[in-house]
């Protein structure tokens, strides 16, 4: 392109309506995510005071609620359940061959906000990474949708986008969420989106800094570690926990895989029994599981 076409490129409403969009729905996210993290954390401290309060709270609320918000889900919310992460990427595989995005609506949006908090005010042990990341992939397609884009690369952008941008601003970490957006869900970044997908996560990641501060998602500890001998334990924690996560991920799939074939035992049944066992790890561990 000649300087002339760069400047007419670069002048051009279009541009700058797709620019804006970016921007503005990397904000939005941003927002989103602060109040998913702030709503989370008062409904784990209300849990944790009701908890201590009353003694069977968690033996009857947790078991009772789960069981609710079960039906809650499968009911209105049809879409947002699950971690988040695999439903944005069957969006991204949507998005390939043009069909429309049910997994990442308005009400998905207001679905995984809600359940989430009430999840973790039930006692569960409910992660805000995936929730996030799904949140993020639904409101800038939301975005797109207002502002009538039209159906090409730049849909698959903006999931990308939403979902890297929830990701940097829940852990308020701009270059995490770039790390995220190449290497998990797009493996690699469209040429001609890349640098507006940056822009939309350093944005999200900047919001959520401006509002929260030096927000970290776990507890921050300093320590000191001398050079030495006790640098060997470093590699093998590594190899440990990384066994270890492989082993979490393998319990996942067949402990879903076995429910599934269990034909008398229906989600909400499934929730009830999974209310219970919190309610029993509460019990042992003061609280500790929400």
């Amino acid at each position: 392109m000649t300087t002339n076409e760069h400047l007419s490129h670069f002048l051009s409403p279009r541009t700058w309506k797709t620019h804006i969009v970016f921007w503005l729905g990397a904000i939005v996210v941003g927002l989103a995510t602060i109040a998913l993290t702030v709503g989370s954390e008062y409904s784990s401290e209300l849990f944790r005071s009701l908890h201590q309060q009353y003694i069977l709270y968690s033996f009857i609320f947790t078991p009772v609620c789960l069981t609710f918000l079960a039906w809650v889900t499968f009911r209105f919310f049809s879409g947002a359940e699950r971690s988040g992460v695999p439903q944005v990427k069957a969006a991204l595989e949507l998005s390939s061959t043009g069909n429309e995005q049910p997994l990442l609506s308005f009400r998905v949006i207001l679905g995984k906000l809600l359940l989430s908090m009430g999840g973790i005010l039930s006692g569960a042990s409910v992660g805000l990474g995936g929730p996030a990341i799904h949140i993020g992939a639904a409101l800038m397609t939301y975005f797109a949708r207002f502002a009538n884009f039209a159906p090409h690369y730049l849909e698959r952008g903006l999931i990308l986008a939403g979902s890297a941008a929830g990701f940097a601003a829940i852990f308020c970490a701009p270059l995490a969420g770039i790390v995220f957006a190449i290497e998990e869900m797009g493996r690699s970044l469209e040429e001609k989106a890349s640098g507006l997908i940056l822009t939309a996560i350093i944005f999200a990641g900047a919001t959520s800094l401006i509002f929260l501060g030096q927000y970290v998602y776990f507890d921050e500890q300093r320590l000191a570690l001398p050079w030495g001998a006790a640098w060997l334990i470093i590699p093998i924690c590594g190899i440990f926990t990384g066994l270890l996560g492989g082993l979490f991920s393998q319990i996942l799939l067949t402990g879903g895989s076995l429910l599934k074939s269990v034909s008398y035992l229906s989600p909400l049944k499934i929730a009830f029994a999974c209310g219970l066992i919190i309610a029993l790890l509460n019990y042992f561990t003061d609280g500790a599981t929400s």
